[in-house]
């Protein structure tokens, strides 16, 4: 038995077969049904949908490496993705990565600068700290090798002042359309332990590169490319405080050994990305 549904494109309907809500996907988790958010089956018929509708999920920001450098660093954690994006559009307006990168100096006095977010002022947070990781991450790119995989540029990027696994998987996916690295935020972190694809006693902070090794195999059994599943599951989390929601209630039902400390941390995590 199989689960169908229909994609209404320009051209006709489509119908998609996926396999029965019963049938183990991996690790004895199940496909689940194709309407329920948000198993497996709602996934993969996500990025298929998107997919036959020209409306692939887009996620390299920047024209150059230098760019797209500067984009992924001055985002991330705390940082919600509006404040990040406003603040790379001002420093790519200002001309700081082309020709010589500015001084740590000078990064920081742009960033100290109010930021227009929509129709309100934002201060950007950690300039200081983000100014000086710009400035060594920006003079290293300019000399820095083709790299043949997304991996290997991943692991070389990785050695820079303040770029981590998450970073630096974030630039390689977006820059080189990589499949073989995954961004591990908080999104994608909700909807592995929802599925059951992540052990709860997994953290990316110790365990990243493990769950990343999930991920990659949960997309390969989904036959999907991790590149475009990791960005369309983004996408939802982050477009709909209402799926965030969901699964907040869902982990919090489940036997998971999590502090009252970590549940708040993770739950502000959440909403920074959603501002």
């Amino acid at each position: 038995m199989t689960q169908t549904a229909a994609i209404l494109t320009r051209t006709g309907v489509i119908y998609v077969e996926i396999p029965s809500p019963d049938t183990i996907l991996m690790n004895g988790v199940r496909w689940g049904a194709i309407d329920a958010f948000p198993t497996p089956a709602y996934w993969q018929f996500q990025v298929i949908a998107r997919r036959l509708v020209s409306q692939p999920a887009a996620y390299k920001i920047g024209n150059t490496l230098s760019e797209e450098v500067a984009a992924c660093l001055l985002g991330g954690h705390g940082i919600p993705a509006s404040v990040g994006i406003a603040a790379y559009e001002k420093l790519r307006k200002l001309g700081a990565f082309t020709g010589t990168p500015p001084s740590e100096e000078q990064f920081e006095a742009w960033l100290r600068e109010p930021l227009r977010v929509g129709q309100r002022q934002v201060r950007y947070r950690f300039p200081a700290q983000k100014s000086r990781y710009l400035a060594a991450a920006l003079r290293s790119v300019q000399s820095a090798s083709i790299f043949p995989s997304g991996k290997q540029l991943r692991d070389w990027l990785m050695q820079l002042p303040g770029i981590g696994p998450k970073t630096a998987s974030w630039i390689a996916r977006n820059w080189m359309d990589a499949d073989d690295v995954a961004i591990l935020d908080i999104h994608i972190m909700r909807v592995g332990r929802s599925i059951g694809i992540f052990p709860q006693g997994l953290t990316v902070e110790r365990h990243y590169f493990e769950l990343e090794s999930l991920f990659l195999q949960f997309s390969q059994a989904l036959g999907v490319r991790a590149s475009e599943l990791d960005a369309v599951i983004w996408y939802e989390m982050a477009s709909s405080l209402r799926m965030a929601r969901v699964l907040i209630n869902q982990l919090s039902e489940t036997p998971k050994r999590m502090n009252r400390r970590q549940r708040k941390q993770e739950n502000r995590q959440v909403q920074a990305t959603l501002i």
